[in-house]
């Protein structure tokens, strides 16, 4: 595989990838920051996978189940044909609460024909530390290592178990099953029951996607993305991960190998403001009470990530022992990002939470807890928005004076401001109002650099960084201001690379970026359009999306000349200016075909 050819499922307790030939390479039980029981896509030798195989005379294709994450390959040789369902059951309970055990289900669907594959079932459980052992019992296989600390999995399935365990020949006449758990099963599953489990989580998903709305462009990539979304949504307490992978590579065979199964206070409130968008409202409820949960003390600052169960020390460390996906080491479980400061967190919380207080301002159960938090928010931005920090990009060596640090700093205050004007707190506003001011006032006098004619990455610097383009998207200034068009133009300078953006093209820790940031062209695209180029932009976009896997997904990263995907899978960076972008031009459709209407009569 040349490309990240895979497609996710999950159930918002933890999450896997099959590829397109119809192999788990990625799988950690029970949970997303789990250790991994397949992870062939760090290491294919000793990282483990759950194969189906077939001779070389099948044809396979692979796509979803419209508007679910219900993933089917399908394998066609002749009259011989077959698909493998597969999914992670959710679905609600009777008695309320979700279903969402730690298990794979692969339904195996006989279509016509009698059939033949062999499985490849070798786990390698605690991220392949130690040898894993498998035994063939009575109603299931099981699984089992004494490396770093003991583990065990279960494989249950309606099909002989030696010889799925020996990678022998099966011939598929009927419908069939496996079933992976983390835990031992109380009852023993049967094909009915997994074919239950199927219908039932179908119809969950059916549902959720149906609260999305229906849009008159792209809406089956702003569907994808949504089920994406919320697949990377972590139900327990609210957290929404940056991705559901750790150490893909930026680049292959260099250093950028960050784990990605957290959630970062940043990506996390942007996906949480597009999801509240489209209508779910319960994931941003969740969401804002993993914040308020988060904040138990009134001086305590935030960091920028914490552990989907609101762990807040994540430990950084390398595992040697594998080779990295395609050689790129090294493997990193942990991120030592957690320590750092990054001051344009608080701006983007409070635009989320002033986003969800102004949709349901009268239904709101957390309210008293969300106005201390932007009284909270408001102290610290104002005792250090004039400091220097790591950046939206967590440059890891010096602290710099960031212009989007500082731009949302300013988007604290004013959204603070606007809160307290919902929540008719009026006494502070006089203060907070000259706090905003002083903000924007210092942005444009240190963040405007005159000689490039745009804003630059930070106070004194001639580079550009496309996390700038995001001063409009924030309302710190209008799309038509000269000023912004300026910087858009002097971006697409100095960073687009045959339409694929750098975030920027300075040195950092690591030497020179050699990768598109994907969600920075999504970024571009959507001020090319804010700016009026709006053909320019739509071409670009329609670009973009042929450079998604064979299933509409992205990832963090593209390489520039191959346009093969890189970078932790999927992303939710990516996602979610993907349905921005896509939203934006269903509008202006929308709105153009309203002005054509009226004009006729």
């Amino acid at each position: 595989m040349n490309n990240l050819d895979y497609g996710i499922i999950g159930n918002c307790r933890s999450a896997a990838l099959v590829s397109n030939r119809g192999s788990v390479d990625w799988c950690c039980l029970p949970e997303f920051d789990s250790s991994s029981l397949f992870a062939k896509l760090l290491d294919e030798e000793k990282g483990g996978s759950f194969e189906v195989l077939v001779n070389d005379s099948y044809v396979i294709k692979q796509r979803y189940k419209k508007h679910t994450a219900v993933l089917i390959t399908k394998f066609t040789s002749g009259e011989d044909v077959f698909e493998i369902r597969d999914f992670m059951p959710r679905y609600r309970k009777a008695e309320g609460g979700y279903n969402s055990p730690p298990e794979v289900i692969r339904y195996i669907k006989h279509i016509s024909g009698k059939p033949k594959f062999s499985v490849k079932y070798d786990p390698r459980l605690e991220y392949a530390f130690g040898k894993t052992e498998t035994y063939v019992k009575k109603n299931f296989i099981v699984s089992l290592t004494h490396g770093e600390k003991f583990d065990t999995c279960f494989l249950y399935t309606s099909f002989n178990k030696n010889a799925v365990v020996e990678g022998r020949e099966l011939e598929i006449t009927e419908d069939g099953y496996f079933l992976l758990g983390y835990n031992e099963k109380l009852f023993q599953p049967s094909v009915r029951k997994m074919y239950t489990e199927l219908e039932r989580t179908k119809v969950y998903w059916l549902n959720w996607s149906s609260k999305t709305p229906n849009y008159k462009k792209y809406n089956s990539q702003i569907s994808r993305s949504a089920i994406t979304l919320k697949l990377l949504t972590y139900d327990k307490s609210g957290a929404v991960l940056a991705a559901a992978t750790t150490s893909l590579p930026e680049t292959i065979g260099e250093v950028r190998n960050w784990d990605y199964r957290f959630c970062w206070i940043r990506d996390a409130s942007m996906a949480i403001k597009v999801i509240g968008e489209l209508g779910h409202r319960n994931v941003a409820k969740r969401y804002l009470q993993f914040i308020v949960d988060l904040i138990p003390d009134k001086d305590e600052k935030l960091q920028i990530m914490y552990g989907i169960n609101k762990e807040k020390k994540l430990t950084e460390r390398t595992l040697d022992h594998l080779s990295g996906y395609k050689g790129s080491k090294p493997v990193r479980i942990g991120n030592a990002a957690y320590k750092q400061r990054q001051n344009d967190i608080y701006g983007i919380l409070m635009d989320v939470i002033y986003e969800q207080l102004s949709k349901y301002s009268n239904d709101t159960e957390n309210g008293e807890d969300l106005w201390g938090i932007t009284k909270g928010i408001v102290w610290i931005v104002s005792h250090h928005w004039k400091e220097a920090d790591k950046g939206i990009w967590e440059f890891r060596t010096e602290d710099r004076h960031f212009t989007f640090s500082k731009v949302l700093c300013w988007v604290a205050i004013d959204r603070a401001i606007k809160v307290a004007r919902l929540f008719r707190k009026t006494h502070k506003l006089e203060k907070w109002t000259q706090l905003e001011q002083e903000i924007k006032n210092d942005i444009h006098a240190n963040a405007w650099n005159p000689e490039v004619n745009a804003f630059t990455q930070s106070y004194g610097s001639p580079d550009m960084d496309a996390s700038v383009l995001l001063m409009e998207s924030y309302g710190f200034i209008h799309a038509k201001d000269p000023k912004f068009v300026s910087t858009v133009h002097a971006i697409e300078r100095e960073l687009s690379n045959d339409g694929l953006l750098y975030r920027y093209k300075n040195e950092d820790d690591f030497g020179l970026p050699s990768s598109s940031f994907t969600i920075c062209t999504f970024w571009f695209i959507n001020s090319l359009f804010k700016i009026g180029e709006k053909e320019k932009a739509m071409k670009h976009f329609d670009t973009l999306l042929s450079y998604s896997n064979h299933l509409g997904l992205f990832s963090e990263d593209i390489d520039f000349k191959t346009k093969r995907l890189l970078g932790n899978f999927p992303q939710a960076y990516s996602h979610l200016a993907l349905i921005e972008c896509a939203i934006n031009f269903s509008r202006q459709e929308s709105e153009e075909q309203v002005l054509a209407s009226i004009n006729k009569l």
